[in-house]
């Protein structure tokens, strides 16, 4: 097949199965798995032979690697060495065990059966992190456990390549490559001194190479200021280290990652990162739909009852293994739970390690196609894995029966003001008042929030403030006035439209999540809103604008400019608030001319005006349209 053709057919199932896939909340991996499946050579057959995609393809596992690398400095690494070595380790031989004692039970020899277990204690490196990165688990104590797993796994490659061939029991048929990673090495043929000292040797060029040599020359190509070389450059030590790597028998995405953990205290680390991700996603797909175009489905039409015990049985198994063994690390249930579902699958190295071990005389094609299927179908169930063990998760969690608090004796004394809903909007505005001398009331229906509140010595009452009785036992009657700061925009609206109608004296003031939201509690009955992010954008943007060099009073007024004319403007729109098309082309009007009026009002504050004084005829214009609005409200009030 051409090769434009193929990238066209590669190209277009990504771009048409993933976006349905995130949207179905299945996440991108099972996306480009999917599109493998249906272009592979057993459904469709789209593409042609895989070898050659897959080869350059595994590249992305690389470039991940790399990436990995970069985020892990030498103290990280060091501070995991619990989680690599000791984790990492135990999992690596308990699941290979495990494995190999079932293998046996099931009739396979002891030498077969050991490299089987050690072939499928592999787990898919990236399927896995990209997982966790799209679950948010990547930087928590899940995703380090993980990690800390993936990294010793590739780390047992190597001894497993030299002990496979030694489980030989069938007579070699293909010559198995060194190493098996894509190529042979060049230091296969020589004595195991020899080769152990080679190995030494690549690591010691990647680590000096990355400490003393490479930032020089990333420092020549910044100079001249091409951002293209740079990412060039960035590309030539992935690929330069990848085959030092591959030269000694190691793998690549080993190697990459130690070069990452070189340059991680590097100057010019966020360039780099920023240079190659783009590929990273590029090429981790492109594996991933690999993967997927190599289930033999034919295979699996033909044993489907083999490969789903095959499956079945080894996602559990690994299941048992991991949690068992996370628990006894003293990992949370949890998150022991949550480690164990991820890491359950085959590994990408499992193909490797098979084409290896048939070549080698370890385990028969047969057996080792039906492996393989097993490997790649397992791959693509894990994002499956996750989604169900979340959905388990939130069920136990719902299914868990909470402790409500009381609601608490409210005071005899009548409160100034109710407040429904204490949080991170709600503290800051009740602290003031209180500070003021006015007794409030606060009602909250956040148990964990009410706790917490508690055990500071903040009383809050439990409850939710959209019942009417419970306003009522609150002293809503003789309040003055209700502040509604619900995190709920549909219930903040529909207490304020309750509170209205049976209390039209009583005064209402709302938290607005934005200028929407503000109008559609204006329309129910707020007396006045604030929009929650309005005001500290402001502050930020006036702290912005002293940092650029504007003396204080200058960025203030600057912001009060922009308060009056943002009012202004939510005013003016409030009428047409509702008429879709009506409004966006007002609220597009209404920018231009707001952007007019600032500018006319920040010329004024040059600073050569009497040293960028305060502006007093915008002071006292302001101070006119602030009487003539609340002319207008009395006016209203009549």
């Amino acid at each position: 097949m051409p090769f434009l053709l193929q990238a066209l057919v590669y190209l277009g199932a990504a771009v048409i199965s993933v976006p349905i896939a995130k949207r179905l909340g299945l996440g991108s991996v099972l996306g480009y798995l999917i599109a493998g499946v249906v272009i592979g050579p057993f459904a469709l057959s789209l593409v042609g032979e895989q070898t050659d995609v897959m080869k350059f393809a595994e590249f992305g596992v690389v470039i991940l690697l790399f990436l990995i690398g970069l985020e892990v400095q030498p103290s990280t690494l060091w501070d995991m060495r619990k989680a690599i070595f000791g984790f990492g380790g135990a999992q690596v031989v308990g699941t290979s065990v495990a494995i190999a004692g079932v293998s046996m039970l099931l009739g396979l020899p002891w030498q077969t059966a050991l490299a089987v277990g050690m072939v499928l204690a592999m787990s898919s490196t990236a399927i896995v992190l990209q997982t966790l990165d799209e679950k948010g688990l990547r930087q928590g104590p899940v995703g380090r456990a993980a990690f800390g797993i993936l990294l010793l796994q590739d780390l047992a490659v190597i001894p497993m390549f030299a002990l496979l061939p030694t489980l030989a029991t069938i007579a070699p048929s293909v010559h198995a490559e060194a190493a098996g990673h894509g190529g042979a090495s060049l230091v296969e043929h020589l004595p195991r001194w020899a080769q152990g000292l080679s190995v030494l040797a690549a690591v010691g060029i990647v680590v000096g190479g990355g400490r003393y040599l490479v930032r020089p020359i990333f420092r020549f190509i910044a100079e001249a200021r091409l951002r293209e070389i740079f990412t060039a450059a960035a590309l030539l030590i992935v690929v330069g280290v990848a085959n030092i790597m591959q030269m000694v028998g190691l793998s690549p995405a080993l190697g990459a990652f130690l070069a990452g953990v070189v340059l991680a205290e590097s100057e010019f680390r966020r360039e780099l990162e920023s240079d190659i991700e783009p590929f990273r996603g590029l090429l981790l797909g492109l594996f991933f739909i690999t993967v997927g175009a190599g289930i033999d489905l034919g295979l699996v039409a033909r044993q489907p009852l083999v490969l789903i015990g095959l499956v079945v049985g080894l996602m559990s198994l690994k299941f048992l293994v991991m949690f068992g063994l996370a628990r006894l690390f003293g990992a949370p249930a949890r998150g022991a739970a949550a480690v164990a579902t991820a890491l359950a699958q085959g590994g990408e190295f499992a193909f490797v390690l098979l084409t290896f071990t048939v070549g080698a005389g370890v385990i028969g094609a047969t057996l080792a196609a039906l492996l393989t299927a097993a490997v790649a179908v397992s791959m693509a169930l894990t994002p499956v894995a996750m989604i169900l063990y979340e959905r388990i998760a939130q069920a136990m969690d719902a299914a868990i029966p909470k402790v409500v608090p009381e609601t608490g004796e409210f005071d005899d004394s009548e409160p100034d003001i109710i407040i429904a809903g204490f949080g991170r909007f709600g503290q800051i505005t009740g602290r003031l008042l209180t500070a003021n001398g006015f007794r409030s009331t606060v009602l909250d229906s956040d148990i964990e929030q009410i706790d917490l509140l508690r055990r500071f010595g903040r009383r809050v009452h439990y409850g939710d403030a959209t019942r009417m009785d419970l306003l009522r036992a609150a002293g809503i009657e003789r309040a003055r006035m209700l502040i509604v700061a619900l995190d709920d925009r549909e219930k903040t609206v529909e207490l304020v439209e309750t509170a209205r109608k049976a209390y039209p004296d009583l005064v209402i003031l709302a938290r607005a999540w934005d200028r929407r939201h503000a109008y559609d509690l204006l329309a129910n009955g707020a007396d006045a809103v604030e929009r929650e992010t309005f005001e500290s954008a402001l502050a930020l943007g006036t702290t912005a604008l002293q940092k650029l060099g504007y003396r204080a009073h200058r960025a203030y007024r600057a912001a009060s400019f922009f308060r009056r004319h943002d009012r202004k403007s939510f005013e003016e729109l409030r009428p047409i608030w509702g008429q879709e098309e009506a409004y966006i082309l007002a609220s597009r009007d209404a920018a231009q001319t707001m952007d007019r009026l600032l500018a006319t009002d920040l010329a004024r504050l040059r600073p050569g005006d009497a040293g960028g004084a305060w502006d007093t005829a915008s002071l006292d214009e302001e101070l006119k349209e602030r009487a003539e609005r609340d002319a207008s409200k009395r006016e209203g009030a009549k």
